[in-house]
């Protein structure tokens, strides 16, 4: 069974954190709209949509990506880089005990899932703004149990390692080659996203079909000529709070 936890907007979202985009203002009403469309494509492509409780209070509390990495074996509670996003992560613990053991990054440590990539047993992790290298630490303590090899990789213009690098494929990352270096990951195939989208290479990974946001039109023909099936969805609203599709749901596998 693949489980996409989600949560609803809050009604605060134009009071975003906010780090690489002016601040513009953002349409409440249609960003739930586009949430419940992106919920609904989720759906299509065989996920259990799980809502976790309503934060009204905690404006960036849709980015539910950024409170937890869950793996097969493990979730583990991140400790966000922004104080103001701390708060999130407590209702998120309890949804995902539900469905795995919970670990969890302490102080000093910092650890957005924006900036998490795992790839097969690797986990790039991105430092950002947001993650720092104590958070990378325990993060790597953490996974080494179970094998995983965790890489930091340096990013540049851009909030979390996700807003610039996503999976799309099997053996297959969209990138944006001026937010990081496509030799950090040397094993993989890469394709660009189309220069005029620099914000386009987040795109959430479902099977063989990646959701993806349809304001970036040259690089979702890219993909599709590529082979890969693209779910497009809107998204305008979210992606001015510097949200993306990989941003608003946690995706995993769990016992049915």
């Amino acid at each position: 069974m693949i489980v996409a936890v989600t949560r609803a907007v809050s009604p605060s979202l134009a009071a975003c954190e906010l780090t690489h985009l002016p601040r513009d203002p953002i349409d409440v009403t249609k960003a739930i709209a586009d949430h419940e469309r992106y919920e609904a494509a989720l759906r299509s492509l065989g996920a259990r949509v799980v809502r976790a409780p309503q934060e009204p209070t905690l404006p960036d509390a849709v980015f539910v990506e950024d409170t937890a990495l869950v793996l097969d074996e493990v979730a583990i509670i991140t400790r966000p880089g922004a104080a103001s996003r701390r708060p999130e992560t407590k209702s998120m613990a309890t949804v995902l005990s539900a469905y795995k053991s919970l670990r969890r990054i302490k102080p000093p440590g910092t650890l957005d899932g924006g900036d998490v990539l795992r790839v097969g047993r690797t986990i790039y992790v991105g430092l950002s703004s947001r993650t720092n290298k104590d958070g990378r630490a325990q993060l790597e303590t953490i996974v080494r149990e179970w094998g995983y090899e965790v890489i930091a990789v340096p990013i540049d213009g851009c909030l979390h390692l996700k807003s610039a690098v996503t999976q799309v494929a099997d053996n297959l990352l969209l990138i944006n080659a001026q937010w990081v270096r496509p030799e950090c990951f040397a094993s993989i195939d890469i394709m660009t996203v189309a220069p005029s989208e620099p914000a386009g290479a987040n795109a959430l990974q479902i099977g063989t079909a990646v959701i993806y946001p349809q304001h970036h039109p040259e690089t979702a023909e890219r993909l599709e000529r590529a082979g890969v099936r693209v779910v497009l969805v809107p998204c305008t609203e979210l992606a001015k709070a510097e949200g993306g599709v990989t941003c608003c749901s946690l995706v995993f596998e769990a016992e049915p």
